[in-house]
């Protein structure tokens, strides 16, 4: 008799400890957080970050969570090797701060407050370094067209938690590891630039007050004011409702008409 590992118990145990984990994700602190953080910042589509903002119901809730967990797993690692390479600098303080929590901007209200885990200051080379597990085929985008504007965004405002913990950094990097058979890495980097930060800050700013004057929770079919770009990258996105044609209930994630036109044209 052959044994083909496609039995009954088999599939049922594999259903139940599938769901474990998608109900253990859930639960995680990362999928539990509310509040907008520095990852987040610099996403292209201004209706996703108001949908964000106003902390809107999600649609997309069967997102696959295997890459986020996998990608969990790899910054405990990092971080638990770095630990382990610590050496105290002249000061006597480590060289590594290691997944630090560092205050991007302290607003007048917990929403304008800005925090985040940064996942590695290099005190001796003044870099703030950013891990991200990625596929091949995203590795190889990022290794040829850059890291995109809302990964460098995240690297300036981590650069600004630093600067505002003490520690300037001289560079800031994003360190694209390959999630694959073979270990293939690519490091983009530039010099630290507070302005970078500062201008995402006050879009942020800008998409959070026009958010507020158009009352999206009254005026639902306000939501057709809000702009995606031409090109969203909706996937992974929290609120994608395909097909939908009521923007409150989810986005169909289809370009706008009035994508690229800015919100306060679009109330004025």
């Amino acid at each position: 008799m052959t044994a083909t590992g496609n039995d009954e118990y088999g599939q049922a145990l594999a259903e139940r400890i599938k769901q474990f984990i998608i109900d253990a994700d859930k639960n995680s602190a990362r999928s539990r957080q509310r509040r907008i953080g520095p990852s987040e910042v610099g996403e292209p589509c201004e209706r996703q970050l108001t949908y964000k903002i106003l902390d809107w119901p999600e649609t997309n809730t069967s997102r696959d969570p295997i890459a986020a967990i996998i990608g969990t797993g790899f910054h405990m690692w990092m971080a638990e090797k770095f630990e382990a390479r610590q050496v105290p600098m002249p000061d006597g303080k480590p060289r590594y701060r290691i997944e630090e929590r560092v205050t991007v901007r302290q607003g007048p209200t917990e929403a304008s407050t800005l925090t985040g885990s940064s996942d590695l200051f290099d005190r001796l080379a003044l870099l703030n370094n950013d891990w991200k597990l990625v596929g091949k085929s995203s590795h190889d985008k990022y290794r040829t067209g850059g890291p995109g504007e809302k990964y460098r965004v995240q690297a300036h405002l981590y650069g600004l938690g630093q600067e505002n913990a003490g520690h300037r950094p001289a560079r800031v990097a994003v360190t694209f590891i390959g999630r694959h058979h073979e270990l293939m890495v690519h490091v983009w980097s530039e010099p630290y630039d507070r302005s970078v930060a500062e201008a995402a800050l006050a879009r942020l700013d800008r998409i959070r007050d026009t958010a507020a004057g158009l009352e999206l929770d009254i005026h639902p079919e306000n939501w057709r004011m809000v702009p995606i770009p031409e090109k969203p990258s909706c996937r992974f996105c929290p609120w994608l409702l395909p097909g939908s044609t009521d923007l409150a209930a989810g986005c169909p994630g289809a370009p706008n008409p009035n994508a690229g036109a800015s919100l306060e044209a679009l109330i004025a």
